[in-house]
C-alpha cells in the first residue's frame, strides 16, 4: 500500500472490495481473522476496523460479534402467496432448506394468539418454535401456533414426520391457505440475533400470518422473525 494514496483504511477497503468482487472469497465465507488483516495490511486494528465498518455499510460483508466477517451472500426472495411453503421456497433457489425444532410447548394462547385463531379465553395452543436454513444458514426463527383442541398430538407428528403440512394431514388438514401476513421490521433481541447468526445492529423482518383451512377455518398462526440482510419478502397473488 501506498502511504500517500489517501488514507489506509480506504485502500483496505478498495483492496478487499476488489477481492471480493474478484472471487477470493466466496459469499458467506469468513474472511481471515481480524489480527491477521492487520498484519497482512501492517496497520493498526482501528484502522482495520474502520476499513471493515465501510464495507459492511456498503453491504458487502456482515460483521458477527465473536464470530467475525462474512462476505455477505445473496439475498434470498422469500414470496408469499396463498399457499406457503417453506421447503418448496428454499428449494426453488436451488438450495436447501431443513428446519430444526428448537422449542415445542403447549401453553395457554396469548390475546394475540387467541383472536388470530378465533380462541376462547384460556383455551390452549401447541407452538412449535423453528429455526429455517437455507443451506447451512439459518434465515429464519418462526413461532407456528395451533389450537391444540384441534391438533392435540401435533408434536409427535411433527417430529416424525419434520413436516407442518404433513402433520397437519395427521389431523385431517390435507391443505391449508394464507389468509393474510403482516410485515413490520424492528431490531432483533440478543436470543434473535444469535439464532440468525446477524449483528443486533441489523433489523430483521417480522412477519405474523393466519393460515385457514378450505372451509375458512384458521389452523395456524404464525410469528416470524427473518434476518433482514439475507432475505426480501415477495408478496404474489
Amino acid at each position: 500500500m501506498d502511504r500517500h494514496d489517501g488514507p489506509l483504511w480506504q485502500q483496505i477497503e478498495r483492496i478487499l472490495a476488489g477481492e471480493i468482487a474478484a472471487g477470493a472469497f466466496k459469499a458467506g465465507e469468513r474472511l481471515p481473522p481480524e489480527a491477521a488483516l492487520a498484519r497482512r495490511f501492517q496497520v493498526n486494528r482501528h484502522t482495520l476496523r474502520r476499513a471493515m465498518a465501510t464495507l459492511e455499510e456498503a453491504g458487502l460483508v456482515r460483521i458477527e460479534q465473536g464470530r467475525g466477517s462474512f462476505v455477505q451472500e445473496t439475498v434470498i426472495e422469500y414470496p408469499v402467496s396463498r399457499r406457503t411453503r417453506f421447503s418448496a421456497i428454499i428449494s426453488g433457489q436451488h438450495r436447501q432448506p431443513h428446519g430444526a425444532l428448537v422449542r415445542a410447548v403447549d401453553l395457554p394462547a396469548s390475546a394475540e394468539m387467541a383472536r388470530a385463531l378465533k380462541l376462547r379465553g384460556g383455551q390452549r395452543v401447541i407452538v412449535l418454535d423453528i429455526v429455517g436454513h437455507a443451506d447451512d444458514r439459518p434465515i429464519s426463527l418462526v413461532s407456528h401456533c395451533f389450537p391444540r383442541s384441534r391438533f392435540p398430538d401435533l408434536i409427535a407428528a411433527y417430529r416424525t414426520s419434520g413436516s407442518i403440512t404433513a402433520a397437519l394431514a395427521r389431523h385431517g388438514v390435507a391443505d391449508y391457505v394464507r389468509n393474510h401476513t403482516r410485515v413490520t421490521t424492528r431490531m432483533p433481541d440478543a436470543l434473535e440475533a444469535r439464532i440468525l447468526q446477524q449483528s443486533p445492529r441489523q433489523p430483521i423482518l417480522v412477519t405474523e400470518s393466519v393460515n385457514d383451512d378450505l372451509d375458512g377455518r384458521p389452523v395456524e398462526y404464525s410469528y416470524g422473525r427473518f434476518a433482514g440482510e439475507r432475505v426480501q419478502v415477495l408478496f404474489r397473488p
